[in-house]
């Protein structure tokens, strides 16, 4: 029955590569560089856009990240209202509070500010906006916003212009928002290519302030998407795969740079285009168990997306095995790793190991001590309904096999 069901994955993940041809890949206007922030009123009135929702947390207000953009649509005469409690897992309730914001200041754009949580939460709203009868719950999972403006002819979402401050999501580029229910502690993606960000700002002057941690943990979020692209099968093409290697090699050569200095703005230059990179290529490659095991400890324990993918990444990588060496070989000599006379089975070894060694530099633990074993079962049995038939893993992982490698992370 086992083999079965996975040869029932493995055909839907190739019916669905070639459905990934005839989707609108429509990849946002980059607006990059020290300083551009400012140039992005202008491209906002050049849309013929008068009013816009902020989407951002009381973290980077607090900083007075904002200030910058406040007096630039204000000298433009743009006019903005604000929604900034977005939590560090968006939910539900966040969605719908800023939906009512966007509806009584009769807004007709959405700006996301911040790391991958407000773009998130922007990218959900934009699709309730477009969708009011549609409930966050029902747009869980591939195309459910796409599906129905097809099927009535009724608008798409707002356009979204995403101005990241962290180098690690590539929420700016992507079609997937994670949602968490409060009510039931599910964090789960929303997939559909229309949520999609239409601009996108990459400026380093806005990440220099990064603590050296959230540096470290969304840089090897960004590594994460780049690695699981890469090594997935039947939906990469030519590009996104060219980009998850540029990806890879961008990172190992700039994370431990702007960690040490947050002031290289070189350094942090490179990390949000190698996010950048990352995020275009597993729009379309998708992830793999690193995420659907990671989204469910966030949803389960709060445990920061950042945080999970950089711990949970050696120990899928290791469960793959032989089916993964090949991509992970090829990896290696992107990050400068393998070395003369190895075989494939030891670059794809010193790849997981140079993992390893960056997450121990950038003071990332290699454990977690929240996981309960009363737990696991449930959030096995989770990450499987995320990621199975969808994802096209290099190894198609049982429940058992998840529970295993969800053990080897406790503490």
């Amino acid at each position: 029955m086992w083999a079965l069901q996975k040869a029932y994955y493995r055909t839907y993940q190739f019916v669905m590569g070639l459905g990934m041809n005839f989707l609108p890949w429509l990849e946002p206007e980059i607006v990059e560089g020290a300083g551009s922030i400012k140039k992005l009123p202008s491209v906002i009135k050049w849309k013929d856009i008068k009013s816009v929702l902020i989407v951002t947390d009381q973290g980077l207000m607090s900083l007075h990240l904002l200030d910058s953009l406040f007096e630039a649509l204000n000298s433009a005469r743009i006019k903005y209202a604000l929604y900034d409690q977005v939590q560090p897992n968006p939910t539900i309730e966040n969605i719908e509070a800023a939906l009512k914001i966007y509806n009584e200041n009769k807004c007709e754009a959405i700006i996301a500010f911040g790391g991958g949580s407000p773009m998130d939460c922007a990218k959900v709203t934009s699709a309730r906006v477009a969708r009011p009868g549609r409930s966050v719950t029902r747009m869980r999972g591939l195309f459910r916003v796409i599906l129905p403006a097809l099927k009535m002819g009724s608008v798409f979402p707002p356009a979204i212009f995403a101005v990241p401050t962290t180098a690690g999501t590539g929420s700016e580029t992507t079609i997937a928002a994670v949602v968490s229910n409060t009510q039931t502690h599910e964090k789960y993606p929303i997939n559909d290519p229309v949520i999609r960000p239409r601009y996108a700002v990459l400026d380093p002057e806005l990440t220099v302030g990064l603590p050296p941690h959230i540096t470290a943990t969304t840089g090897m979020d960004a590594l994460t998407h780049a690695v699981e692209s890469y090594i997935g099968k039947f939906y990469n093409n030519t590009a996104t795969s060219v980009k998850a290697v540029l990806a890879v090699e961008m990172i190992f050569n700039n994370i431990e740079k702007a960690f040490k200095d947050g002031n290289d703005l070189e350094a942090r230059g490179q990390m949000l285009l190698a996010s950048y990179y990352a995020g275009y290529s597993f729009t379309r490659g998708a992830v793999g168990y690193v995420h659907g095991i990671g989204h469910n400890l966030g949803g389960m324990y709060g445990v920061p997306h950042g945080l999970a993918m950089s711990v949970i990444m050696p120990y899928v990588l290791e469960w793959y095995g032989e089916a993964a060496h090949k991509p992970l070989a090829e990896l290696a000599e992107a990050a400068g790793v393998s070395k003369m006379g190895m075989n494939r089975a030891q670059k794809a070894k010193a790849f997981i190991d140079a993992v390893k060694g960056l997450n121990s530099r950038l003071n990332i633990p290699s454990k977690f001590d929240c996981i309960k074993d009363e737990d696991i079962p449930t959030i096995a049995e989770r990450a499987m309904y995320e990621c199975n038939p969808t994802y096209p893993v290099p190894k198609i992982m049982g429940k058992e096999d998840c529970i295993a490698v969800i053990k080897s992370l406790k503490a």
